[in-house]
């Protein structure tokens, strides 16, 4: 097996005061958000929405170190936080949550951002052949652009992440794999579905390097994704990043956590809040006061009001849209479905 190289966090360049302050701004607003849009479904303005509570340094973090004039995101359904943090339009992400379009508004080539994936593990696939793409361009190492796709553990236990692990190592294709290890695959946690507890350990069998970071550590998680981008964008192939974090709230929106663990069972587990840890940070170095932090509440308070206004105008769209646009010409299969909820839904 040839040498693998080393994934080095303390060789990227350190963060400014600036930085670390809109990190803490970022994760303000997505917790926000996140906590509002539960409430939106419980009012019904949304139908269903999968909570981030907890993973917000994860995903803010690892956002944070892409360059999105050539990176390219590939989202599960959870990772709203990574999309308001590359600057994806918030209206239009949730647009896909209010299901008033099929895979969001926004434009995906545009802003670099794929379309949700609710197909379990189905993003690592689209990224080790988009990275691939970026192997054939013929484009210098150092300036490849680099695929990250997200994925939870319970995720890295379906065969296609195999599949797209191997490609992608043989390949040299530049692909972060990124893996939010928040303790549970739905209601299984991570010790009875992943063998030996780690996804970053699996590495070494496709000779690629990988870090396990502190996930409620947002500038960790940024460290550990700016060295994973590195190495991917020199040409020297993919890495493995596994966030270490807690989902600390409900699966989606229509999970019952009470069934499968105690209250006491997530204080215990929970471990500190990325968003205390950040703000003890800011103080301790002398880098914000309180003025800051009520200024970056007041703030997501106000971008929160005006998501919620948007979403709620949100009209509905054509049912026909379900069978003009899977296919150029249309399968005979397809017309017959497309004529039956005609009949059924508008009665022509």
């Amino acid at each position: 097996m040839s040498d693998v190289l080393a994934l080095d966090p303390s060789a990227q360049p350190d963060l400014s005061a600036e930085d670390l302050k809109q990190l803490y701004r970022l994760m303000v607003a997505v917790r926000h958000l996140d906590e509002s849009a539960i409430r939106w479904q419980r009012q019904g303005l949304i139908p269903g929405y999968a909570p981030e509570l907890g993973q917000e340094a994860a995903q803010v973090g690892s956002g944070y170190a892409l360059d999105m004039a050539r990176d390219f995101v590939f989202p599960t359904y959870r990772e709203m936080g990574v999309a308001r943090t590359v600057g994806v339009d918030m209206v239009e992400y949730m647009s896909t949550h209010k299901a008033s379009w099929h895979g969001g508004l926004y434009d995906p080539q545009a802003a670099r951002f794929a379309p949700i994936q609710a197909v379990v593990a189905g993003s690592v696939l689209h990224a080790v052949g988009w990275a691939h793409g970026q192997t054939l361009s013929g484009t210098p190492a150092g300036e490849l652009g680099v695929a990250i796709t997200y994925f939870g553990d319970g995720a890295s236990s379906q065969g296609d992440v195999h599949e797209a692990m191997n490609f992608a190592a043989v390949m040299k294709a530049p692909v972060v794999f990124f893996i939010q290890n928040n303790g549970f695959a739905i209601s299984v946690p991570t010790e009875r579905q992943v063998a030996g507890g780690s996804v970053a350990a699996r590495a070494a069998g496709y000779a690629m390097p990988s870090l396990q970071v502190d996930g409620n550590d947002v500038v960790a998680v940024h460290q550990a994704t700016a060295a994973a981008l590195a190495h991917a964008r020199s040409g020297n192939g993919p890495a493995i990043v596994e966030a270490m974090t807690y989902r600390r709230g409900p699966h989606s929106t229509s999970d019952d956590p009470g069934r499968y663990r105690t209250l006491a069972e997530e204080r215990a587990d929970g471990g500190e809040d990325p968003l205390a840890r950040m703000r003890s940070r800011l103080l301790a170095e002398g880098l914000a006061g309180e003025d800051f932090f009520t200024e970056a509440l007041e703030a997501a308070q106000a971008e929160e009001e005006r998501i919620r206004n948007g979403v709620g105008a949100l009209g509905s769209r054509p049912g026909t849209e379900m069978f003009d646009f899977v296919y150029q010409e249309p399968t005979h299969a397809l017309k017959a479905q497309a004529r039956a909820w005609r009949e059924e839904s508008e009665h022509v």
